[in-house]
C-alpha cells in the first residue's frame, strides 16, 4: 500500500503562487504527522479539475487571492460533483498575520492547526459537516439575484404591455382585414415589452445588484464569455423570428383572402387628387363610397409618380405605381365617414391628397348610385361635376387662389400670357387645346407637365364642352 493510500486525508493544493504552495505544503507535512498526503500543486483552473478526476482528492485548498484562478469556476464544479469533494478557500492578507477560510467564519492563523487537526481526526461523518466551502452561500446568493432579477423583468414587462395596450395608438377598426391585423398588433406588443423587458430588467438590476462597493478597488473577475448563454441567445431569437414568420405568413392569408363576389373599384392617383370608377354601376366619382359588409376590390393605378392608398380605419395600405395595376382588398364592416391619405410622398401639395370614404348600408348605398346616374340636363352642373372627379379643382381654384395651376375664376375670354411671351385669348378652343395637350402651351408662371396628359383616352368630347361651359360661368 502506497503512503498516499494509507493516509487519512488527500490535499490539492490550486495556486500559482511558489510561496504559498510550499508554505502551505510544509505546513500540512508537519503538523499533521503524515495523517494528510499533498498530491501536488496546480497554477490554473484547467490543470485542477483535470487533477481532480485523476487523483480524486478529498480536500482542495485554493489560494483565494491568486487573479489567475477562477473561484466561481471552482465553486460550480463543486456544485456539480456527485462525490464528497470539498473545497476551502484561503486567503493571506498582506501586512498581517490573518487567515481566512470562507466558510461564513474568520479563523486566525493560530486556529489553522486547529481547523485541520479537527477536519483530519473527524469521521467521515463529522467531517461533512465541517466541510468549509463558499458553495451554500453562492448557491442561495445566486437564486437570490434570480428571483429579483426575474421579479423586476416582469414588473416591467407588465407595466409595458398595460401601458401599450392603452395608449391608443390604432384608430378604431372598421374592416374585417383590421381584425387580424389588430391581433398581430397585439401579439407584437407583447414581444417588443418582453424584450425591453429582459433587457432593460437585467441590465438596471445589475447596476443595482452588482455595482462597487464604496471603497473597493479591486478588480473585477475577468470572464472569458459563456458558450452556453452565447448559444442561446442565438437559438431563441432564430426560434422567435422563425415564429413570427410563420404567424405572419398565416395573418397575412387572411387579410387577403378574396370573395368571389367582390365588387370591383378602380383606383386612380394622380398629382394631387383621386378618382375611383365603379364599371358595374358606371359611375365615376372623387369620393371613395363603399357598402358595408361586402368585399371591394380596388385594382389600383397612377398615372404620374408614386402614390399610396391608406384608410387607417381599414389598416390595409397599398402604393398605386405608374403603369402598374395594383390590387387591394376590403370588406368594411362599420357604417360611418373616413379620410382617404396619400402615405407616400409625392410632391408639393402631398399633405392636401385626400379624399372623402363613405361606408354606407345596402340601401344607401343602392340610393347614391342612383343620384349618381341621374345627371342633370344643365351643361354648367354637369361640368362641375365632371370637374371634381377628375381631379381638376385639385390643380385649378375656382375663387382666384394661385395653385399650381391657373384659376378657373374669369378665366374665360381673358388674355393668357405664355412662357415664351407670347398671348392667347382664353375662348373655348384654346380651353380644349389645353385640356387635350396641357403641355403645347405653358402659362407664365406656371411648371410644365404636372397635368395628366391622358384626358383624351379619358374625357369625352361632350364632357370636356360641359368641363368648358363650368369654366366660362366661373366670371
Amino acid at each position: 500500500m502506497s503512503d498516499t493510500q494509507s493516509v487519512n486525508r488527500r490535499v490539492l493544493i490550486a495556486s500559482s503562487h511558489p510561496l504559498f504552495a510550499r508554505g502551505l505544503t510544509r505546513l500540512l507535512q508537519e503538523r499533521q504527522a503524515g495523517d494528510v498526503a499533498v498530491l501536488g500543486v496546480v497554477s490554473s483552473t484547467a490543470e485542477a479539475f483535470q487533477a481532480i478526476q485523476q487523483l480524486q482528492p478529498d480536500l482542495v485548498i485554493v489560494d483565494y487571492d491568486d487573479e489567475t484562478l477562477n473561484r466561481e469556476d471552482f465553486l460550480a464544479h463543486f456544485m456539480e460533483s456527485s462525490g464528497k469533494i470539498r473545497f476551502v478557500l484561503l486567503s493571506l492578507k498582506e501586512g498581517g498575520d490573518q487567515a481566512m477560510v470562507y466558510d461564513r467564519r474568520n479563523i486566525a492563523a493560530s486556529q489553522i492547526d486547529e481547523w485541520l487537526s479537527e477536519w483530519t481526526e473527524a469521521s467521515p461523518e463529522e467531517s461533512q459537516k465541517h466541510t468549509s466551502y463558499a458553495a451554500p452561500d453562492v448557491r442561495s446568493g445566486k437564486m437570490k439575484h434570480w428571483i429579483g432579477a426575474i421579479f423586476l423583468v416582469l414588473l416591467i414587462a407588465a407595466g409595458g404591455i398595460v401601458g401599450l395596450r392603452n395608449a391608443r395608438l390604432l384608430t378604431q377598426p372598421a374592416s374585417l382585414q383590421a381584425i387580424p391585423i389588430d391581433q398581430a398588433f397585439s401579439v407584437l406588443w407583447i414581444a417588443i415589452a418582453s424584450l425591453f423587458a429582459l433587457i432593460t430588467g437585467l441590465m438596471l438590476y445589475s447596476v443595482i445588484a452588482f455595482r462597487r462597493k464604496k471603497g473597493d478597488e479591486s478588480d473585477a473577475v475577468h470572464i472569458e464569455g459563456n458558450n452556453k448563454l452565447e448559444v442561446t441567445w442565438t437559438i431563441l431569437p432564430l426560434l422567435t423570428v422563425i415564429g413570427f414568420a410563420v404567424y405572419g405568413s398565416l395573418n397575412l392569408s387572411e387579410v387577403v383572402l378574396p370573395d368571389p363576389q367582390a365588387m370591383e373599384v378602380r383606383v386612380v392617383g394622380q398629382q394631387w387628387s383621386w378618382r375611383f370608377e365603379y364599371p358595374e354601376q358606371g359611375i365615376t366619382s372623387n369620393e371613395l363610397v363603399l357598402p358595408v359588409d361586402r368585399q371591394v376590390l380596388l385594382r389600383m393605378e397612377s398615372q404620374d409618380v408614386i402614390h399610396s392608398f391608406w384608410v387607417p380605419e381599414f389598416r390595409v395600405k397599398q402604393d398605386l405605381l405608374p403603369g402598374r395595376e395594383t390590387q387591394l382588398r376590403i370588406t368594411p364592416n362599420r357604417t360611418g365617414d373616413f379620410v382617404l391619405g396619400c402615405a407616400e410622398i409625392c410632391g408639393s401639395q402631398h399633405a392636401y391628397m385626400t379624399a372623402p370614404v363613405h361606408v354606407l348600408s345596402s340601401a344607401d348605398f343602392e340610393q347614391w348610385v342612383f343620384d349618381q346616374t341621374d345627371l342633370p340636363d344643365d351643361p354648367v352642373a354637369r361640368g362641375e361635376i365632371w370637374a371634381n372627379q377628375y381631379g381638376c379643382l385639385a390643380c385649378h381654384s375656382l375663387d382666384g387662389t394661385r395653385l399650381v395651376g391657373p384659376s378657373w375664376q374669369g378665366l374665360y375670354g381673358s388674355e393668357t400670357v405664355f412662357a415664351d411671351g407670347a398671348s392667347r385669348t382664353a375662348d373655348a378652343e384654346y380651353l380644349r387645346e389645353s385640356i387635350l395637350d396641357p403641355n403645347a402651351q405653358i402659362v407664365e408662371g406656371f411648371l410644365p407637365g404636372l397635368m395628366p396628359q391622358n384626358f383624351n383616352e379619358i374625357l369625352s368630347d361632350t364632357q370636356i364642352d360641359d368641363i368648358i361651359a363650368f369654366i366660362e360661368s366661373l366670371k
